[in-house]
């Protein structure tokens, strides 16, 4: 089992919260991490799941960064070894959840993954413009 992190919070892998619990087999699309995001073809994708192998490897975040500025526009799901410390750059990079496992959400629990819920407010532009 699996658990999806939210700005809201943690939610069951296949709960009716889960984005990916409406979409059948064929509108999920899975990208390894070495996937070539200008050469993916997306059309008929309506949620994208980009694994990461590790949380050292940060190649998903820019395989999100580019579907996003080709224009996919459906649900974007980062897969895998990401960690509370990654979420907000996850979510600024155009990932709509994380994927997480079981273990790794007992240890690293929903309450570290919440404070990094607001990840709008606490990026370095919004503390230069307000310094």
């Amino acid at each position: 089992m699996s658990i999806i992190v939210t700005d809201q919070g943690f939610v069951s892998a296949g709960s009716e919260s889960d984005a990916a619990a409406a979409c059948s087999e064929a509108e999920v699309l899975t990208l390894p991490s070495d996937s070539n995001p200008r050469e993916v073809d997306f059309d008929g994708a309506a949620l994208v799941r980009v694994e990461f192998p590790s949380f050292s490897d940060g190649r998903g975040f820019t395989i999100a960064r580019e579907l996003r500025q080709r224009g996919f526009t459906g649900h974007l799901r980062a897969s895998g070894h990401v960690i509370a410390d990654q979420y907000a750059m996850a979510r600024r990079s155009g990932f709509d959840d994380v994927e997480i496992s079981d273990e790794l959400a007992a240890r690293q629990p929903e309450e570290q993954w919440k404070f990094r819920a607001d990840w709008r407010a606490h990026d370095y532009q919004s503390r230069l413009r307000a310094g």
